[in-house]
């Protein structure tokens, strides 16, 4: 190879090595950084939550979980709008936008609500929450709300699958009380009618309780069918009392061989009016107007 040609060949890689120089290669642009804390309603970490941050423009989503301090990070995310959502067992929220910038970390602390359904029962047979007398606000309330609602909810059902298991003896009493007072009276009737008076007592008893220690929330309103259910009560409660008591003045009456007279004569409506009551508390839970 000649001179010349050398000389040439070093001119035109002295060239290509300057515009090289003169023109570097784009630096790539720098993610950003998005982390946070998530918490539930009393201020504690939510761990295991699923964080989910969506890139407006792109449709593109990144996801993560919850450390058990309830903290996440999501690096390495292309700078532009997000809509962040955030999903946890027992808690709601709501997305929060935010806007990342090239290199700039981004803090998001979210607290979560408590997810307590408003909705009415799906059940034909039990109450819905509004007719448990909470209000729609009250549905939306914090954890310790949220566990005063499963309560009272859980003790209510007892109450009613209790009542709807009284009706059963309560039935067969009213049936046998035919004959223990009747002409045709014999002691075996008296014995099995009054069995079946206390069984109802007693089933009645536990019923009464599900719903008396059934925990109740301030400025709570009855309405709705339960209004009348409560009305009810106030006649079959002192009525599955005041019964009984009448039932052995007029069981000892008869037992002495006298006729069933003076108060304990009214033993027979009293326990009418009281068994109707109760029936009629019991339809306006049980069916749906």
């Amino acid at each position: 190879m000649n001179r010349k040609a050398v000389q040439c060949a070093s001119a035109m890689w002295a060239l290509a090595l300057s515009l090289l120089i003169s023109h570097p290669l784009p630096a790539q642009v720098a993610g950003a950084t998005l982390s946070g804390t998530i918490t539930s309603p009393s201020g504690a970490a939510v761990p295991n939550a699923k964080v989910s941050a969506k890139n407006v423009a792109s449709g593109q989503s990144s996801e993560t979980q919850t450390s058990s301090t309830g903290t996440f990070t999501l690096p390495d995310l292309a700078p532009g709008d997000y809509e962040v959502s955030v999903s946890a067992d027992g808690f709601a929220a709501n997305p929060t936008k935010v806007t990342l910038t090239a290199g700039t970390p981004q803090t998001v602390n979210l607290s979560l609500t408590a997810n307590l359904p408003n909705a009415p029962s799906s059940s034909t047979t039990e109450p819905s929450l509004s007719d448990l007398g909470f209000s729609s606000s009250q549905t939306q309330g914090n954890t310790r709300e949220q566990a005063l609602l499963d309560k009272r909810t859980h003790m209510l059902k007892i109450h009613q699958r209790m009542g709807l298991i009284t009706t059963i003896p309560l039935i067969a009493t009213v049936v046998t009380s035919l004959n223990a007072g009747g002409k045709n009276t014999s002691t075996a009737s008296r014995d099995l009618h009054t069995a079946l008076g206390g069984l109802t007592g007693d089933l009645y008893g536990i019923t009464a309780y599900y719903a008396i220690r059934a925990p109740r929330a301030p400025g709570v309103e009855t309405r709705g069918p339960i209004r009348f259910h409560k009305a009810m009560a106030w006649i079959h409660g002192p009525g599955m009392i005041l019964t009984p008591i009448l039932g052995i003045m007029a069981y000892n009456q008869k037992s002495n061989g006298e006729k069933v007279h003076g108060i304990a004569a009214a033993h027979g409506p009293v326990a009418i009016v009281t068994a109707g009551a109760f029936g009629a508390a019991l339809l306006s839970v049980s069916i749906k107007f």
